[in-house]
């Protein structure tokens, strides 16, 4: 599957607008592992991404350098031994601890199509993506 950066979505939405995919994780989610597992064995669902999505995956404790995103900066919240990016806060609607995996759909206009917490199965993403991608 390919995938970008936040830092590369600007550039790619100049040239080729289409909805982005924003994929929230963790290393030490297993749910998360599983999800990404099944995901990429789904070939029509990783042609259908390809296709007619940006997609990013951000590690939301492990990120740490400054991203811009939709005209904002946010940093790398430090907190002992741990921490959390400022963005994954942002995009999560859960702003004490965001919920693994959580997939968020922007359409070409950076608008919010779709927002899931937890699993999300091959099978329910290509019917949204297809859904979202017929938009």
């Amino acid at each position: 599957m390919k995938t970008g950066t936040f830092s590369d979505l600007e550039t790619l939405m100049e040239k080729d607008p289409k909805p982005v995919i924003i994929h929230l994780y963790t290393d030490w989610c297993s749910v998360c592992k599983m999800e990404k597992y099944n995901l990429n064995k789904d070939k029509e669902a990783v042609d259908l991404i390809n296709e007619k999505f940006y997609l990013v995956n951000f590690e939301a404790e492990k990120t740490k350098e400054k991203i811009q995103f939709q005209g904002r900066d946010f940093k790398y919240l430090q907190n002992g031994n741990s921490g959390i990016h400022e963005l994954a806060l942002a995009l999560s609607r859960n702003k004490d601890q965001p919920v693994y995996p959580l997939w968020i759909v922007l359409d070409k206009d950076q608008k919010l199509v779709y927002y899931h917490e937890g699993m999300l199965k091959p099978e329910t993403m290509k019917q949204k993506l297809m859904e979202i991608s017929a938009l």
